[in-house]
């Protein structure tokens, strides 16, 4: 089994929702098991050796609405509604939808996050100044994960 079957097989998983999977070819086990993490791990066992592989997450889709919560302090973190992959332009060479210092009101688009294939604007549903983006660009992100700070005041 070579590492393309194995990603593809961590992308079956990540799709369903099979908890764990074995399968063991010419003295070869692989276990491949799904966890709350936004990257799964690959453990593999044999006999030969074989390279390992951590593949991203590209799993299920949730309601696109962006959630906020006040914090302990004066900002709002604004959460991801939902598990993928997330973008802060809509493409290579495109304006960035929302940097810090940015002003946001409910309805502006601040990222994008996509999940199998779908890509789904997130909208901020409160006004105010990003404070902080807290998520890489391209990076999976959990549902309620937070996402930006933002000062309400």
């Amino acid at each position: 089994m070579d590492i393309k079957q194995i990603q593809e097989l961590v992308k079956l998983i990540n799709k369903t929702s099979i908890g764990e999977i074995t399968i063991e070819e010419d003295g070869r086990k692989i276990t491949i098991k799904q966890k709350k993490d936004p990257v799964q791990n690959i453990v593999a066992t044999t006999t030969q050796s074989i390279p390992q592989s951590v593949a991203p997450a590209s799993v299920q889709a949730a309601p696109p609405a962006a959630i906020a919560e006040p914090k302990a302090d004066k900002f709002i973190t604004v959460k991801s509604p939902m598990i993928g992959t997330f973008y802060r332009q809509a493409g290579p060479g495109k304006p960035i939808f929302a940097n810090v210092g940015d002003e946001v009101t409910p309805g502006k688009i601040v990222c994008i996050i996509e999940a199998m294939k779908l890509f789904n604007e997130i909208e901020c549903d409160i006004k105010g100044k990003i404070v902080k983006v807290l998520v890489d660009d391209a990076s999976p992100v959990e549902y309620d994960q937070p996402l930006f700070l933002v000062d309400p005041s």
